[in-house]
């Protein structure tokens, strides 16, 4: 009988971050095992990051968010892991970014990575209401979205918690785009799949976008936050709804899936 060896995921700690252990629990639960690694020694051996198999940015404040959510982080690591990033991308391994980490992401360029040379053509910036929005929002998924994280998913109900997560782009080309590449993985959306309004998009974003993917599919970024629902009880209307399955950890599954499915 074939052994199937675990998943492994490389969840990046350090300088605020504060989501990490939530994350690692996450992916262990989905299957995998997940180690914590800090960004200074992924920076010191960038080589280090060929031994996982999944790369994992989590939320929370880097860096203090001080010149911007995300953007020291994201500038680290295009300085020193851009040529390490690109060589595990391109080895066919997942990356993900939560909030924090999706906003470092596309600050970095690796996502949408649209012409492939890590320019940034996408941002996150501060919400519509001016507030920190800190609540659980409906989204829908794109069936035709190459994102192997969302595959065979359709609805989700998960909890938002940030203050810069407005995704705006660069140009009307890089808006046609993503539409037209089916880059927008995930949306947010009214109880009823139509376009909600505030606070259904709890930070204005263009197209009620909540995640994109890149061309590959194998880059996934998200505001909303998946590892904090991985227990029945973490939903809101637990003690009043029948909550089968906490619906943050599909997405993990599907990361890890599909590592189990090339091994």
């Amino acid at each position: 009988m074939k052994q199937t060896s675990i998943p492994t995921v490389c969840v990046i700690i350090g300088y605020g971050i504060n989501a990490d252990l939530e994350l690692a629990e996450a992916f262990n639960k989905a299957g995998g095992r997940a180690e914590r690694v800090h960004i200074q020694d992924l920076i010191t051996v960038p080589s280090r990051l060929s031994r996982y198999d999944i790369v994992a940015f989590p939320g929370g404040f880097s860096f203090g968010d001080h010149l911007g959510s995300g953007k020291v982080l994201a500038a680290l690591c295009k300085q020193h892991l851009q040529p390490a990033l690109t060589r595990f991308v391109t080895a066919g391994k997942p990356v993900i970014g939560i909030c924090n980490g999706f906003q470092t992401l596309v600050k970095m360029g690796i996502l949408p990575n649209l012409s492939g040379d890590w320019k940034q053509d996408v941002s996150l910036i501060h919400n519509d209401s001016g507030l920190f929005e800190d609540r659980w929002v409906h989204l829908k998924i794109n069936p035709h979205s190459p994102c192997i994280w969302t595959r065979g998913l359709a609805r989700l109900e998960l909890p938002v918690r940030h203050g810069e997560g407005k995704f705006v782009v660069g140009s009307d080309h890089v808006r046609k785009l993503l539409v037209e590449k089916n880059l927008i993985a995930l949306q947010y959306t009214d109880q009823a799949g139509d376009a909600p309004g505030y606070p259904g998009n709890p930070n204005g974003s263009l197209l009620d976008i909540a995640g994109i993917s890149d061309p590959s599919g194998l880059v996934f970024g998200l505001m909303p936050h998946p590892e904090a629902f991985l227990f029945s009880e973490n939903h809101p209307r637990w003690t009043r709804e029948k909550i089968d399955r906490a619906a943050g950890l599909f997405i993990f599954e599907r990361g890890i899936d599909y590592v189990r499915s090339r091994k």
